[in-house]
């Protein structure tokens, strides 16, 4: 029987990156499909850590156009960890391994199908390792390196050269719910879970991610303004074009002549999507 996979993604202020991460994110999931690797009932749940730009309408509106993704909105910042475990504890209750990365998708979404083959063979945890940190700075390498060393010689067992990149089984989480801790640090309680873990390497893509990011600022930029009102104007999206007016996006009938649309007809087009 195929596995009920979810993606939890925590999200914080990730208002350029949510248009490149949920576009890779459906052309992963449906290819984790389309290979027979997981169910239709897979989904991606985007957390909302208390954001304070346009994330969590963002989120909604990916919601309202494709199922695949489904959102949790944390009352206020309560952190990556947090988030993170909010996330993973709403998961579990309906998928039967969940994957965690971080909205900027730094982490290669290539390496899921380590990450399956690996459940696959049974283990329970499959944590996501950096194959080199050449692409950091020289400051971030070495920091790095001594955190790790830190954390070893305190004692704290951690993966080295892992984050938050990881697969865990419904058993796993389950004893990860187990745990009481306040000041959360996932990457040193999950080795305590003691379930058979693994390692699958990647490389992390940091320029793809800024290049990705340049092209959406770009294509944001208004191609059609309004004497009437300032306030509106007609943008390209990666859906396609759409009306930007008042802090709120309303997307442009298909089929409709963005070059011919008047003040007028936009106040329409508003007006009836707010119906």
């Amino acid at each position: 029987m195929k596995p009920v996979l979810y993606i939890v993604v925590p999200c914080y202020n990730e208002e350029e990156v949510l248009p490149e991460t949920s576009r890779r994110l459906v052309e992963k999931m449906a290819s984790l499909e389309k290979k027979g690797l997981i169910t239709p009932d897979s989904r991606v749940l985007l957390v909302n850590d208390g954001s304070r730009d346009r994330t969590w309408e963002m989120i909604c509106e990916l919601h309202k156009e494709n199922p695949l993704f489904e959102g949790v909105k944390l009352s206020r910042n309560r952190g990556h960890q947090n988030a993170l475990l909010a996330g993973l504890m709403t998961a579990v209750n309906y998928a039967d391994m969940i994957v965690s990365m971080d909205a900027d998708l730094q982490d290669d979404v290539n390496a899921m199908y380590g990450f399956l083959e690996e459940y696959r063979k049974g283990a329970d945890v499959v944590s996501g390792v950096r194959s080199s940190r050449e692409k950091d700075t020289f400051f971030k390498r070495t920091t790095a390196q001594g955190f790790y060393k830190v954390m070893r010689a305190m004692g704290v067992d951690t993966v080295y050269n892992h984050a938050d990149y990881r697969l865990m089984s419904r058993r796993a989480l389950a004893a990860l719910s187990e745990f009481d801790e306040v000041n959360l640090f996932l990457r040193g309680i999950v080795p305590q879970i003691g379930y058979k873990w693994t390692t699958v390497t990647y490389e992390r893509a940091v320029e793809l991610l800024q290049e990705s990011i340049a092209k959406q600022r770009a294509a944001s930029e208004p191609i059609r303004t309004f004497a009437e009102d300032a306030a509106m104007v007609i943008k390209s999206g990666q859906y396609g074009p759409y009306i930007a007016y008042n802090g709120k996006n309303y997307r442009i009938p298909r089929g409709s002549k963005v070059e011919t649309l008047t003040y007028t007809d936009c106040q329409r087009i508003v007006a009836k999507t707010k119906k």
